[in-house]
């Protein structure tokens, strides 16, 4: 039986901090795009959003290769990258934030789209009246009301960014001690037949999604009276 005390605990904690940093860019790139698609129209609107929605239908292997595309050490961003700041994001933990981030957007973007849809204009309209600007009346009224929508969707959002796995392979690898997060923790323990420790890290990844899950249902359950 695995001890959990002799556990490395590294690919915990590494997924807990990979997942939260994906969230805060899901979360900051969603709400934008959330508020466009909700407000405003324009030509080839619909396809942009349906390509911001791709990574929930597309292989998680797809949306690693299409990275490697953007920034792998051959394309023209990842060779200005190591020409001029001597980084890359391949076989680095920050390269599973950016796939996080990718495959968790959809999540964000889709419960802020609703949300700010959903909204009483005549609330933002009143404020207006009052003399707020728009970037007054959408701190102070849009967004607070969108608010329980978007918390709902960003939590569903760090639940899928703390089991990613192909995406995150493909782009970070599975380094111990760099890059191997729970997910790759796991795939690597039941390769190398230590059943006793990839139970455990399952039992922890289900115990936490539980959680995130359960806070979620709350938010969005109507209350009764």
């Amino acid at each position: 039986m695995t001890n959990l005390i002799d556990l490395d605990w590294f690919p915990l904690a590494l997924s807990l901090k990979v997942a939260g940093l994906a969230t805060v860019l899901a979360l900051v790139v969603g709400i934008a795009l959330g508020w466009v698609f909700a407000r405003r129209r324009f030509p080839g609107s619909g396809i942009l959003e349906a390509t911001c929605m791709l990574p929930l239908v597309l292989p998680p292997t797809v949306i690693g290769y299409a990275i490697l595309v953007a920034a792998g050490r051959r394309s023209a961003l990842g060779q200005w990258l190591d020409e001029h700041l001597d980084y890359s994001i391949i076989f680095s933990w920050h390269g599973a934030v950016v796939a996080s981030a990718v495959v968790a957007l959809p999540l964000v973007l889709k419960s802020a789209s609703s949300a700010f849809a959903g909204i009483d204009r005549t609330l933002e309209a009143a404020a207006s009246t009052l003399g707020q600007s728009r970037w007054s009346v959408f701190v102070r009224v849009t967004l607070p009301l969108a608010w329980p929508g978007i918390l709902a969707g960003t939590l569903l959002a760090f639940a899928r960014a703390m089991g990613e796995f192909g995406a995150s392979l493909m782009v970070a690898g599975s380094i111990p001690g760099k890059t191997q997060t729970l997910s790759m923790a796991i795939y690597d323990a039941v390769q190398a037949g230590h059943e006793d420790t990839a139970m455990v890290l399952v039992l922890v990844t289900s115990l936490i999604s539980v959680a995130i899950l359960v806070v979620s249902n709350r938010i969005f359950a109507p209350r009764v009276r």
